[in-house]
């Protein structure tokens, strides 16, 4: 009996097998010729539908599948996908307002600040308010004479302690934040009211209506170590770039001039101190905002009769571009977290419009204000900007995104450093 061999039923397929004695042979013998496109859907149907079998009994299972294709799918490296970047939704409305009585409507002050503490300084008027972001608390930290004031700019040292405020009668002061004390007066050095103010490291550097820029070192008795001579009217806009090697000065006399750290002379005799003199804006000059990821990268933005942003390389001097924004741009911004530019303008919708860098085409626009832009500041952690305007309001917008909380250690809240100090509203 070792020659027999006894079919598997369960191996079999009954209604195949049924098919293919009663008519499936006489059927494909009958069928006529037919194109090769034919010939190939009727192949590819026949192993679509397993027909393409000749046999009929079945005498053992199939072998099970090979394991081999799942071992090395298993242990084969996961394929890296390149993860989506999701859009950031841009809010166009204020997160926050408060008020602003009494601040001074003038293009060429510097009103506001935002300490690397979370305090944020604001000169309404003859006095300086301090608002502390962290818990909403107000406190002032001074209110001058009228024989002082009004206060022309503010500008917190780079330990978020020490604040510097600017007045209409020449004279800078220090303060120190945490007990509200003045610690000195900085005098003979400017005539005429101080506009705008930077810190490079213990050096404040001031600039004035009386066209002159000044180096005081905060540290010694004789505070003025240098001076930079080039504009021809008021000094409205300082910024020291973040390597603290270039500053660039923007004025009243529609000049943007490039500066080194080392060419300041002690008393500004030297006529050709510049590293570049630019003077392709048509109107003053005071919005300036150096790129925090290209260090020679600096954006600076002209008045009502320039309306434009332009870009510069500050090592040759180059202009990279120049865009038209339709009107005033009292204030510029870099996103700190992505190529991203700010801009704060007057007249006639008095907006925040967000740029794409390189490219400068336009994102988004945030209103709010009804009357022009008057400064800018932003935060610490880079997500969140401070704006003020004429129209004596103080707002807050998330622009720049929000904190990622997730995977980050939290941090104790700071004590209150003017717990013992009445809130003003």
């Amino acid at each position: 009996m070792l020659d027999r061999f006894i079919p598997n039923r369960s191996a079999m397929d009954f209604d195949f097998a049924h098919y293919m004695l009663t008519g499936g042979k006489v059927e494909k013998q009958n069928v006529g010729p037919c194109s090769p496109s034919r010939q190939v859907y009727r192949k590819h149907l026949a192993e679509a539908l397993n027909m393409n079998r000749s046999r009929i009994l079945a005498f053992r299972n199939k072998a099970p599948p090979s394991e081999e294709k799942y071992i090395q799918e298993s242990f084969s490296p996961a394929r890296k996908t390149k993860p989506v970047k999701m859009m950031r939704r841009i809010s166009q409305f204020a997160e926050r307002t408060l008020d602003a009585p009494d601040i001074v409507d003038d293009f060429y002050l510097n009103l506001l600040d935002w300490s690397c503490n979370n305090v944020v300084a604001i000169a309404l008027g003859n006095t300086v308010y301090l608002w502390d972001a962290s818990d909403g608390s107000i406190s002032e930290l001074l209110t001058a004479e009228d024989s002082i004031g009004p206060v022309t700019s503010v500008r917190w040292a780079p330990d978020g302690r020490h604040i510097a405020v600017g007045f209409s009668n020449s004279h800078v002061q220090l303060w120190d934040s945490s007990t509200t004390r003045l610690l000195r007066t900085l005098q003979g050095g400017h005539r005429l009211r101080v506009s705008s103010l930077d810190w490079n490291e213990h050096i404040l550097t001031t600039g004035g209506m009386d066209c002159m820029i000044i180096n005081n070192d905060v540290r010694i008795r004789s505070h003025n170590v240098g001076v930079y001579r080039g504009h021809g009217q008021e000094v409205c806009g300082l910024k020291w770039s973040l390597s603290g090697r270039q500053l660039a000065s923007g004025g009243n006399d529609n000049l943007l001039y490039i500066w080194s750290n080392s060419m300041a002379s002690l008393n500004g005799s030297n006529s050709n101190q510049w590293l570049h003199r630019l003077e392709e804006h048509s109107a003053a000059v005071k919005a300036l905002a150096w790129c925090p990821f290209q260090s020679n990268l600096l954006a600076s933005g002209g008045g009502v009769g320039d309306q434009c942003i332009k870009l510069w390389n500050t090592t040759t001097g180059a202009r990279l571009n120049s865009v038209d924004t339709g009107s005033q741009v009292c204030s510029l911004l870099w996103n700190t977290h992505e190529s991203e530019l700010l801009s704060a303008h007057g007249f006639s919708e008095h907006q925040l419009t967000l740029w794409k860098y390189p490219s400068m085409v336009k994102i988004a626009e945030l209103h709010g204000h009804t009357s022009r832009v008057l400064s800018m500041a932003q935060s610490s952690d880079g997500f969140t900007v401070a704006s003020v305007a004429g129209d004596e309001t103080l707002r807050f917008w998330n622009v720049f995104g929000t904190p990622r909380s997730q995977g980050k250690p939290r941090t104790e809240k700071k004590q209150e450093p003017f717990a013992n100090i009445p809130r003003i509203r």
